[in-house]
């Protein structure tokens, strides 16, 4: 008897202890519910809108004169006097060196070598007393300076084959260059290579710029950006604001003090932006930082976005 009564009392407090932990369980489940629907988690936000959007392509070149004629002398020699320096400016039909024949036991007067075309002296090859050759027919020759035509500059980009034919003749290019950070110069394609290089699979494409005060010089890197459509009003949205579940992208937004997801469909994708064609309106504001926090229907605080 005493042995049952032992037994009940041992049962009885297994059953108060279990009955106990099921309490506080239910009583911390309850609470962490009401935590989770009493989170208010802040958020940084954008208004949706519309934006000017050009496609372009971006490439890279150097800069080139659109003319760059190396001269030669008229005969062999010794070269006697140069008669300008890098940098100057020419007239076509300007005088540029004068030569000596120098053949031993003849005379002969000075051979003069003038400039073809107007521009600027790029190069000087050779220095006063310089034994140089004239050009044969087949070639060869020393040159004795480089005239460059800088009024237009050209700079020549290969474009890759899956771009060429969105290539077109006189489409406007936007020139960018480290030599002037912040001003940005205009051309326009003037010259596309009808085959492509078998190596590369690229095809040459050559970009005039007029260049009147010559500020843009051979040598130079440049930045091109084709334009290759129209400017149109787009509604396009930061990369960094979609998310990706099963395959699909979605956002949030922020109505009414809550998030709300959004499911959208993604066009194309330009650098840090996408254009979303649907699933966003005009005016919805986008929640661009906090977003992996979120659950639809979760409370959030917006806060100021930081000024760097």
């Amino acid at each position: 008897m005493k042995k049952l009564i032992v037994i009940l009392i041992v049962f009885l407090i297994l059953l108060f202890i279990i009955f106990r932990m099921m309490t506080v369980f239910k009583e911390r489940k309850a609470q962490t519910s009401r935590e989770i629907v009493d989170r208010i988690i802040p958020v940084e936000v954008e208004v949706v809108k519309t934006s000017p959007y050009t496609p372009i392509l971006n490439y890279t070149g150097e800069v080139k004169g659109i003319e760059e004629i190396d001269i030669f002398p008229k005969a062999s020699g010794k070269l006697v006097e140069m008669k300008v320096r890098e940098g100057d400016r020419v007239k076509k039909d300007q005088l540029l060196a004068l030569i000596d024949r120098d053949i031993t036991g003849m005379k002969f007067e000075l051979v003069e070598t003038f400039s073809p075309v107007e521009g600027v002296v790029g190069k000087v090859y050779v220095d006063k007393g310089a034994q140089v050759n004239e050009s044969s027919g087949g070639g060869g020759g020393t040159p004795l300076a480089q005239i460059l035509n800088l009024d237009s500059i050209k700079i020549v980009i290969q474009v890759i084959e899956k771009d060429i034919s969105r290539v077109k003749l006189y489409q406007k290019a936007r020139i960018n260059l480290d030599a002037y950070p912040g001003k940005e110069f205009y051309g326009a394609v003037t010259l596309i290579s009808p085959t492509l290089n078998n190596l590369t699979h690229t095809a040459s494409v050559e970009i005039t710029i007029p260049n009147l005060n010559h500020l843009l010089k051979p040598g130079m890197f440049a930045e091109v950006e084709l334009l290759i459509g129209k400017t149109e009003k787009l509604l396009l949205i930061p990369r960094y604001a979609l998310l990706t579940e099963a395959g699909k992208k979605k956002v949030f937004i922020v109505k009414e003090g809550k998030a709300e997801v959004r499911w959208v469909e993604v066009g194309f994708s330009d650098g840090g932006f996408a254009q979303v064609e649907s699933g966003l309106n005009l005016g919805d504001s986008l929640v661009i930082l906090g977003q992996s926090q979120l659950q639809s229907g979760d409370k959030v605080r917006v806060v100021e976005r930081e000024v760097k």
